[in-house]
């Protein structure tokens, strides 16, 4: 049910809320995308030089998917306070943590100057990077799901995922404007820095908008019942609430990130090192393919996830993860083809079954959890699947290029992930229309207490 707020402060209006986590979350992705795009066309050159380009693009990518290996740690410091002590709070923690990270990034000497040291403050930092990330997601999500109606909670809920393609469409947007105005000795040797600096402004102006917002009605609710209980049997931590009573919802977030993981991160994120060094595209082509397919996919996602508001969350999941599977055997095809047209189809379409994932997960998973564990719940399910799907994707795929001189393996790669995610959707329960309110504690048997409010 919706919970007014109480007292003096009054709950600030849903599209307010569906603005501040949007603007934060973009910030927050535009960080760590930045890093994953300067990671596969300037990292392996200025920080790993004394490497062949497939070779220093393998370590690149190796910073890179080491940021992953800090969410976990993120999900469960973040999801623990978060749980505790309020989802704002916490949100605006991990935007100082990724914003202060992301800025000294873009202040590094390179490895010219100071030899070894250079690529492992590049790693302290991607790791900054990725602890943050991993309270983020859950905290913007479910600030919007716990303020929403149930009835259009996969359309509101869905913005802020929006923040994913915006976050990328300006990273991708701010390196391409800098690599069409320098040349390439300027961009390697100071244009790059340009982007990472600007991280600084974009925290202050998302610090702004999200202090103004208020906490989530829900969280209220249940911190006021945490302090009736005072004085009874001591509460168990969040973590071990979730692991003892959603293992199963947890296994399932798990399953289902694997697929929208590993395809997302190899059609952005490798695709420019796969359409530069292997389908001779110049950066600038395969930057603006990125940019064209991820402002597609913006527009997509709350459509999708208004779409999982009518038929249902794992319907719409479902047709994501079958359709990115059978596309990934297409896709490089297409990037062959060496025509720009068809390296943007082969992306836009990657990314729109893409977006048929990512738009309802923010829903479905707020609603397979209790909401005194629903950030740890969340968090963990997303978050630690991230390491074992789109850490390594970038360079599981670079390495399979790299022994098989070929792109085949890399979509059999992929079509393994969406088997996974198939299967997983298929275990999980249906939460369209789920009461957050009364979403209750799974007893020791696993029956789920929750059910949907609409039919």
């Amino acid at each position: 049910m919706n919970v007014p707020a109480r007292g003096s402060a009054a709950t600030s209006s849903l599209p307010r809320v569906v603005a501040a986590s949007l603007i934060g979350t973009t910030i927050e992705w535009y960080d760590y995308f930045l890093y994953g795009t300067a990671a596969a066309l300037v990292f392996g050159k200025v920080f790993f030089p004394n490497s062949d380009p497939l070779t220093g693009t393998l370590l690149s990518f190796l910073t890179y998917a080491i940021g992953f290996a800090a969410r976990p740690l993120g999900a469960l410091v973040f999801g623990h306070f978060g749980d505790r002590v309020g989802r704002k709070k916490l949100l605006v923690l991990s935007l100082l943590l990724m914003g202060g990270s992301t800025t000294a990034i873009g202040l590094l000497p390179t490895y010219d100057s100071v030899g070894v040291m250079a690529p492992v403050l590049l790693t302290a930092l991607r790791l900054v990077q990725g602890f943050a990330l991993g309270g983020e997601w859950g905290g913007a999500v479910l600030l919007v799901s716990e303020h929403g109606d149930q009835r259009r909670r996969g359309f509101w809920a869905s913005w802020p995922q929006g923040g994913a393609p915006a976050g990328n469409l300006l990273a991708a947007g701010v390196l391409s404007l800098m690599t069409s105005v320098q040349s390439e000795s300027a961009f390697l040797a100071w244009g790059w820095r340009v982007p990472f600096l600007l991280s600084a402004v974009l925290v202050g102006v998302g610090l702004w908008i999200r202090l103004a917002v208020d906490e989530s009605p829900l969280f209220r609710q249940a911190l006021a019942a945490r302090e009736a209980r005072k004085g009874e049997a001591a509460e168990k931590p969040p973590l071990i609430a979730v692991l003892r009573n959603h293992w199963r919802e947890v296994l399932v977030a798990m399953g289902a990130r694997m697929a929208e993981n590993i395809s997302y991160y190899v059609m952005t994120t490798f695709v420019l090192t796969y359409a530069v060094n292997h389908a001779h595209f110049d950066k600038q082509s395969a930057l603006n393919a990125v940019l064209i397919a991820s402002a597609i996919q913006f527009a997509l996602i709350p459509l999708f996830g208004a779409l999982s508001d009518r038929v249902g969350r794992r319907p719409v999941y479902l047709v994501g993860a079958a359709g990115v599977g059978v596309w990934a055997f297409v896709f490089f095809g297409m990037v062959d083809t060496e025509s720009f047209g068809a390296l943007v189809v082969a992306v836009t379409v990657g990314l729109v079954f893409h977006s048929a994932m990512y738009a309802p997960q923010a829903a479905f998973f707020s609603e397979l959890f209790a909401t005194r564990m629903r950030y740890s719940g969340a968090s963990i399910g997303a978050q630690f699947s991230s390491v074992a799907a789109g850490a390594p994707a970038p360079l599981i795929a670079t390495a399979l290029l790299k022994d098989y001189g070929s792109a085949t393996p890399i979509s059999v790669y992929v079509a393994i992930a969406a088997a996974i995610t198939v299967l997983a959707v298929l275990c999980g329960r249906e939460t369209r229309g789920q009461d957050l309110a009364a979403v209750e504690e799974q007893p020791a048997d696993g029956v789920t207490a929750g059910k949907p409010a609409v039919a």
